[in-house]
């Protein structure tokens, strides 16, 4: 068994986003006067480490329930694909998801400790989201609230708290958009998976609602992630720099009309990586604005 097929197999690629959501609560922190490099750097090997527990329990059970079998693969979704080809061991998935998680809970103990025992109730909900998205969640409709609200929102507004010990109302605010990122991040990408969660059964948006119905659903979601940037900076609750995020509207536009065209894989493909930017990326510049807010 090779080492780097056990990296690759946690999906590093999609590992940027604890990065960013880490970089995006410390950011708002900072622009409260709050910054800890150290508590910054323990929280994103935290959230590193439910993000890989997270990313192979997901191919493990896949597989399991033979979703992965039968999954159509994209660069962008569809798993690693290193269980249907025979190249790791079910059971070493499955503890390496297992090992990263339980890794991570001492840092979780670890800033109850130091911050304060309001975080309790969040990392909670992040661990249920964790270990029961794929094999219970998603047979429940709409399951994309799970990634949406534990890896978007939650870990922004926690990165958030280990640097303040207390939550905002503004604070929570410039999360959400976190939330409706990831949240459409999952949606996109399980239009290419509809017809292998049909027979899995998942009930995803796409099984719910079909295709059509599930892309415009993520268009809309994805403008009210600019349109509550905007609303927020009329209401004061986000300083003006974090209109910066506007800038990747261009290539929302572009993901959105790939999945309104999503019986065009042609279409549909560029669509999934052009949504993985906009996911990031905003999510960046949101945070960049809040420094330049500090700064200026």
């Amino acid at each position: 068994m090779r080492v780097k097929t056990l990296f690759l197999e946690t999906r590093p690629n999609f590992l940027i986003l604890s990065l960013v959501l880490v970089f995006l609560g410390t950011s708002i922190a900072s622009y409260y006067g709050n910054f800890s490099l150290a508590y910054a750097l323990i929280a994103t090997i935290g959230l590193l480490l439910a993000h890989i527990g997270v990313n192979t329990l997901n191919d493990y059970f896949d597989y399991k329930t033979g979703i992965d079998l039968a999954t159509k693969r994209t660069p962008f979704s569809g798993g690693s694909g290193f269980l249907p080809a025979g190249l790791l061991r079910p059971s070493h998935v499955f503890w390496l998801g297992m090992g990263a998680f339980l890794l991570a809970v001492p840092i979780g103990i670890y800033f109850v400790v130091v911050s304060g025992w309001l975080l309790l109730p969040l990392l909670i909900v992040g661990a249920i989201c964790v270990l029961l998205y794929t094999p219970h969640i998603t047979r429940i409709p709409w399951p994309e609230w799970a990634p949406g609200l534990g890896m978007g929102t939650l870990p922004v507004i926690g990165a958030y708290f280990v640097q303040t010990d207390s939550y905002t109302f503004a604070a929570v605010m410039a999360a959400v958009p976190s939330g409706i990122l990831v949240h459409n991040l999952l949606l996109l990408n399980e239009i290419p998976d509809l017809e292998a969660d049909k027979q899995g059964g998942r009930k995803t948006l796409p099984v719910v609602l079909g295709m059509g119905r599930a892309s415009v659903l993520y268009s809309a979601l994805t403008i009210a992630v600019y349109a509550w940037v905007v609303g927020c900076v009329i209401g004061g609750l986000m300083p003006a720099f974090c209109l910066v995020a506007l800038a990747t509207l261009p290539v929302a536009i572009k993901a959105i009309q790939g999945a309104l065209s999503h019986s065009d894989e042609k279409n549909l493909v560029p669509a999934l990586g052009q949504n993985i930017l906009v996911v990031m990326l905003t999510q960046v510049l949101i945070g960049i604005g809040y420094i330049l807010a500090a700064v200026f």
